[in-house]
């Protein structure tokens, strides 16, 4: 049976999909073919992450068989659309949770008038002596785990770091992801951690990001903008920027059968549910690239939305 990240290579079309693979999931699998689901319990609940990974004459099988091992109170959340549509027709409630963005590389540029602000920080930053590096495996990392520390704590005491839909940036997985630095006087500054993305969109996930809360204005996005044009010369094909719950939220995206009940309070958490995720600042960022593609993105339950349902998956992800 290949390894579950030999199966996401062949068989993902989901951007956020080598996030399967983080710590703390295990997978379910079909032994008649190459496929995997990767799941994580919380409470009652079994929270499957990113829809059955397998070709695609198989997926409503593996769906099916996942359904039956993980019982009645299962939820599917980061479904790619063709996913949303499986698990409608298969009986669940599928409804929107949010978007993800990405840029195609080979079309991106910084010039414009639209880039105006973006361009000013970017040079903000680069005359402030930034420096970008690639951290190579076996390199010391101490730096960033205080950077991680310092970031954390500057959020306020009650925040705790998000879990299970974010990225990683250690372990054995790591050698797989690209890590850059931003360094100004020798002094790292910030970082961005990005994961590989297959399929149809191929590239690389803007993953994990972190500053140093005293850096200078502009650091983050001069050391990505330095990373695209790496990206973009070694002929990669998009940046993604991920899942943002919350966002990109439009009656057009729901499938036939989506959850009023549900629909009420995605919008109410997109208004209100800073608290929760920040997604108006993540959104900010993300829109300042002009993304050529917003991905709806989707949760389905099986049956209907039930608030032990949400609740436990706020719950995995250490939003509450």
């Amino acid at each position: 049976m290949p390894s579950v990240l030999d199966t996401l290579a062949a068989h993902s079309d989901n951007p956020s999909s080598f996030l399967a693979l983080n710590s703390g999931n295990a997978y379910f699998h079909d032994g008649g073919f190459d496929g995997a689901c990767a799941y994580r319990t919380s409470g009652r609940y079994v929270l499957q992450f990113g829809g059955p990974f397998t070709a695609p004459e198989h997926r409503a099988r593996l769906l099916d068989a996942f359904a039956a091992h993980a019982g009645r109170r299962l939820v599917a959340v980061q479904l790619q659309r063709a996913d949303a549509e499986l698990y409608a027709a298969h009986g669940f409630t599928v409804n929107q949770l949010g978007a993800s963005y990405a840029v195609d590389l080979s079309r991106f540029t910084l010039r414009g008038s639209r880039f105006v602000r973006l361009r000013n920080k970017i040079s903000r930053a680069r005359r402030a002596g930034l420096e970008v590096a690639e951290v190579m495996a076996g390199d010391d990392c101490a730096e960033l785990d205080r950077i991680d520390q310092c970031w954390l704590r500057d959020k306020g005491r009650h925040v705790k770091e998000l879990r299970f839909l974010v990225g990683q940036r250690n372990g054995s997985l790591q050698r797989h992801r690209r890590l850059f630095v931003g360094r100004i006087d020798g002094e790292t500054a910030g970082y961005i951690n990005y994961s590989p993305v297959y399929g149809s969109r191929s590239g690389w996930l803007h993953d994990l990001s972190r500053r140093r809360p005293d850096a200078p204005p502009g650091v983050m996005e001069a050391l990505n903008a330095t990373v695209m044009e790496r990206l973009t010369a070694e002929g990669a094909g998009w940046l993604h920027f991920g899942f943002t719950p919350f966002t990109g939220l439009d009656p057009e995206h729901e499938l036939p059968g989506a959850s009023r009940m549900f629909t009420r309070f995605a919008r109410l958490l997109a208004e209100r549910g800073d608290v929760i995720y920040p997604a108006a600042s993540q959104l900010e960022y993300k829109q300042k690239w002009a993304p050529h593609v917003v991905l709806p993105e989707y949760i389905a339950f099986r049956g209907r939305p039930r608030p032990g349902a949400v609740w436990q998956l706020l719950r995995a992800t250490n939003a509450l």
